[in-house]
């Protein structure tokens, strides 16, 4: 016993595990002050496992589950009762209709389910079934209005690679440099356009596909309904009309 007592004053604190008499699969372990009161011990084991001071009584055991004693007294500081790290408190609940009786709080299914009927939450605002229904109705749209692989190819019929070519808005010049289908772009058929003047973004190759070769600046792959093909020569910027 004096050897216990050396311990005890020489050790600011000590590691015990906790278990519980209503909850089977609680296990912690916990770290507590000497000096600290058999009270303040039941004051944090409430936060732990939820059974009331007024309703814990609690149990040391050793480390071979020896019960060593009742800890009774809750004016005493837990050193008085001598334990070693890895002795164990067993909680115990004496309240009948405590939170931690029942099993509840361990297994789910015991829990009451909260149920609603069908018709009343068809009548909710702002459910996942609502989300996903007006998700897929955007997305049947979306789908709905998805140009075919063939969109304006009828208007591509008159217009040839090397054709002069005048492309709206803004009435820029240039020459053909490519018809038909650009995969990385939305289907349909495109026109691609060597400009005159640099008025384009790009030398001819758009999202990393290469659809025709032109110098920086001066390419455009457009709708065949913005080009007119005819006789629109390269124009003078030095041109005017009157003197």
């Amino acid at each position: 016993m004096a050897a216990t007592r050396l311990q005890i004053q020489g050790d600011e604190s000590v590691l015990l595990r906790v278990t519980h008499s209503n909850l089977k699969t609680f296990s912690a372990d916990i770290r507590f002050s000497l000096q600290t009161t058999v009270d303040s011990v039941k004051d944090k084991l409430w936060k732990k496992c939820g059974t009331s001071v007024n309703s814990m009584s609690l149990e040391l055991y050793d480390d071979n589950n020896t019960k060593v004693s009742d800890l009774t007294d809750n004016s005493k500081p837990l050193g008085f009762y001598s334990p070693l790290d890895g002795y164990r408190i067993h909680v115990i609940d004496l309240d009948p209709s405590s939170v931690t009786s029942g099993g509840w709080l361990e297994d789910t299914s015991l829990v009451e389910k909260y149920a609603i009927s069908e018709e009343a939450y068809g009548k909710l605002d702002g459910t996942f079934r609502k989300f996903k229904g007006k998700l897929a109705s955007e997305n049947s749209s979306a789908l709905g209005n998805k140009k075919p692989d063939n969109y304006m190819e009828d208007l591509c019929a008159n217009i040839k690679v090397g054709d002069r070519c005048q492309v709206e808005p803004g009435e820029k010049r240039g020459v053909v440099k490519f018809v038909g289908r650009a995969e990385s772009l939305a289907p349909g058929f495109w026109v691609g356009v060597q400009y005159d003047e640099p008025l384009g973004n790009h030398d001819g190759m758009v999202k990393g596909v290469r659809y025709f070769e032109c110098p920086p600046r001066h390419g455009g792959v457009v709708r065949p309904d913005k080009v007119k093909v005819g006789d629109y020569p390269e124009q003078d910027p030095f041109e005017v009309d009157e003197i």
